[in-house]
């Protein structure tokens, strides 16, 4: 079992993989472009990514309360694309 945990250490395969914006941001934009389709993603921008939780800018007051209304299916969504617990909750601004 020893050596396979140091091979498996070698290989960086149980390593936390650290997310930048940028990945955040693009599987946000992919996730609400499937659950709301391309006008939903022009509506709803990414603003940062601080503490586990996603702050959203949003065109419309209908926009964020779509959103708001969604958010515990779209963290789902971001959590099984970045890794459980990436995404601990949404913020719309």
């Amino acid at each position: 079992m020893k050596i396979l945990k140091n091979y498996l250490a070698k290989k960086n395969i149980f390593q936390k993989r650290t997310l930048d914006d940028q990945t955040i941001f693009y599987v946000f934009k992919k996730v609400i472009k499937e659950e709301f389709g391309n006008v939903g993603a022009e509506k709803l921008i990414p603003d940062y990514y601080k503490n586990k939780v996603l702050f959203i800018k949003s065109e419309s007051s209908t926009w964020a309360s779509e959103l708001w209304t969604n958010k515990a299916r779209i963290v789902r969504k971001l959590n099984a694309e970045l890794g459980e617990g990436s995404i601990d909750g949404i913020k719309v601004k």
